[in-house]
């Protein structure tokens, strides 16, 4: 697969850069892009008339201020929609367009997207440059089935059991992991299990997979995770994070 390629650490812009622009707009993403953002990180959901929305957030209460869902809305009627700084809600096929040579790793929030999604991810010809992310498996599955080659993310049942596995020593060659799993993207823990240690970094590592670490905005908190081995971080401060890749880069020459 070519979605993960050059050498990490990995800078992936949570919704974009959102410091003069909303999360989740091609104001934010093209912030991202111009900080040197490696690959941008979004959400998708469906809208009243059928077309894969950029959003994180199935109501519009919080990025917008008003009742109701992206679902009670048509494509256009979301891009009229301020998000605070004079910018709606894109679609997927917009952002896709806007920035040609952008790897984008995609969220699939609800189950209704995801053929949609397929289908606009064969049309645009954009597979090589998706991954796919999900907390659901089935959509995950889905997805991954209508768009053969595509990279993927691995979901809870994926990270629990490497975590797990690392813990008590089983052998990791019996890791359920499916084999469009590039990476395992992960917070520092789940429901007070620790997740991101060295043994599950190394036990990723033996399978061939990369580790990437949401949402870190606290550059002494990167440093800390790159420093052990971390592949990339899921940051809402991208501006940040290139700059400390930079300075880590500069010290190890």
């Amino acid at each position: 697969m070519s979605f993960l390629i050059g050498t990490p650490p990995r800078v992936i812009a949570h919704r974009g850069l959102a410091i003069e622009h909303g999360e989740n707009t091609l104001g934010a993403f093209g912030a991202a892009v111009d900080a040197g953002a490696d690959i941008l990180e979004t959400d998708v959901h469906l809208s009243k008339d059928g077309e894969v929305i950029i959003a994180h957030d199935s109501l519009l209460e919080r990025v917008a201020g008003r009742s109701g869902s992206i679902a009670d809305y048509t494509a256009s009627e979301l891009a009229g929609i301020d998000l605070g700084f004079g910018e709606g809600f894109p679609t997927l096929a917009q952002a896709l367009e806007r920035f040609p040579q952008q790897r984008f790793n995609i969220d699939l929030k609800v189950d209704s997207v995801v053929e949609p999604f397929v289908s606009l991810i064969t049309a645009l010809g954009a597979t090589d440059r998706i991954l796919v992310a999900s907390f659901s498996e089935l959509s995950r599955s889905r997805a991954v089935a209508g768009l053969p080659g595509v990279a993927s993310s691995a979901t809870s049942r994926h990270v629990i059991e490497g975590r797990l596995r690392s813990w008590v020593g089983l052998a990791l060659d019996k890791w359920d992991i499916p084999s469009e799993v590039v990476a395992l993207q992960i917070p520092t823990s789940y429901y007070g299990l620790p997740l991101v240690t060295p043994g599950m970094i190394r036990s990723c590592h033996r399978r061939g997979r990369e580790v990437h670490v949401w949402t870190i905005n606290d550059v002494s908190h990167m440093k800390r995770l790159w420093q052990m081995g971390v592949d990339g971080i899921v940051t809402d401060r991208c501006d940040l994070a290139t700059l400390l890749r930079k300075s880590l880069a500069a010290s190890d020459s």
